[in-house]
């Protein structure tokens, strides 16, 4: 069998990797290549020429990076119909590869089409989901709520895989002695800004000034802030003027290590409030963008809550602060409580201790699932989908 994977980020490219490695344990056939970056080329799979980072976030930098995109997908999509796969495998980053499979699907219409990783279509431009039936052929969902949101708004056959989060939680959930530290003083308060370069900028201000707040009435914290290796020198920039002393981590070891010792958070909204969440660790949770990107999304955006954590857990135990609510005496006033044992503190455990059976948590690795629906998807093909 022949894949051709695609993938136009970080995040992107480590589930590619990780799916490449369990392709290879269930066929050791396979033959496999594509587009992405460093940890799917670390598995035998090089990019087949320099994708950059297409992590595209918000409305005007997609029309600021417009040529460059319209540039790579062109690229791409040649790639793709050159190699002749049976398979393209499209991952995440939507705005990116879904043009690529609308090419492919135009120029080579019998290549299966699996998209791992459901766009939010349950979030905002919900019509999306009917118009995926034209280029993909089958989604596979990383939250257990996507399939039923994908059969309610039209959109093509899709099956929960489970996240890759879910594959970390010993790394995540502290152990009896790891435990006791979360309880132990000075608290460990983790700070998480966001992974990219604007999210640090828009960020790391308030949050700075809510650390003061909190440190100001609840006395000595320790803070760590975890960091991807290449934008540690902008995090340890932006936190050298914070009132505490702050200790920003870039290890893996190290980051995991702070979430089972942590005894509250303070992130921005994303993916890293679920993994808080699978980690036990109580937060609160924020988000700034621009005036423009906020007018287009009041306009867009249908979700009683822009927490992943809440959505996954079913109801919105996760305070969330966006826009000018973001204030410093307002995150700090809801970060207070969680440092005691407090109702607050609770109701948030209680739920995240149900994560492991909403999210089947103990089963098959997601990568594994994932790998098993695309080797067998060449045999379900079906010729009488649209195109």
């Amino acid at each position: 069998m022949n894949i051709f994977l695609v993938a136009g980020e970080e995040s992107g490219d480590r589930l590619g990797a990780a799916l490449i490695a369990a392709l290879r344990r269930a066929d050791p056939g396979v033959r496999l290549s594509g587009v992405g970056g460093s940890h799917m080329a670390a598995e035998g799979v090089p990019s087949q020429f320099p994708l950059g980072d297409l992590a595209i976030i918000g409305f005007g930098a997609i029309l600021s990076s417009l040529s460059r995109i319209l540039r790579r997908i062109s690229e791409v999509a040649d790639a793709v119909v050159a190699a002749r796969p049976d398979v393209l495998v499209i991952i995440d980053s939507p705005e990116f590869t879904h043009r690529v499979a609308r090419k492919v699907r135009a120029r080579a219409p019998h290549i299966r089409i699996v998209d791992y990783v459901c766009p939010s279509v349950w979030a905002w431009r919900s019509g999306r989901a009917r118009a995926m039936l034209a280029y993909v052929d089958q989604v596979l969902a990383l939250l257990p709520f996507e399939p039923a949101a994908m059969k309610r708004l039209g959109g093509p056959p899709t099956d929960f895989v489970g996240h890759r989060l879910g594959e970390q939680v010993s790394e995540l959930r502290p152990n009896a002695e790891e435990a006791q530290r979360r309880l132990s003083d000075p608290p460990l308060l983790l700070v998480l800004p966001g992974s990219r370069s604007g999210e640090i900028r828009r960020m790391a201000e308030v949050f700075g000034a809510t650390v003061a707040h909190v440190a100001a009435r609840a006395g000595a914290l320790e803070v760590v802030v975890p960091s991807v290796p290449h934008l540690a020198g902008p995090v340890r920039e932006a936190v050298a003027s914070w009132p505490v002393p702050v200790r920003v981590v870039t290890d893996a070891a190290e980051k995991h290590q702070a979430f089972r010792h942590a005894r509250a958070a303070l992130t921005k909204s994303g993916t890293s409030t679920l993994e808080l969440a699978l980690a036990g660790v109580p937060m609160v949770a924020a988000y700034k963008v621009s005036f423009p990107e906020e007018i287009i999304g009041r306009l867009l955006i249908r979700v009683q809550s822009f927490i992943l954590a809440n959505l996954v857990v079913g109801e919105n135990v996760v305070p969330q602060f966006l826009q000018y609510q973001c204030t410093p005496e307002a995150l700090g006033g809801a970060l207070m409580p969680l440092l005691a044992d407090t109702a607050a503190r609770r109701v948030q455990v209680e739920a995240f201790a149900r994560l492991d059976r909403i999210m089947d948590i103990g089963g098959p690795a997601p990568s594994d699932r994932a790998a098993a629906l695309v080797l067998q998807s060449q045999g379900t093909f079906d010729q009488s989908r649209p195109v």
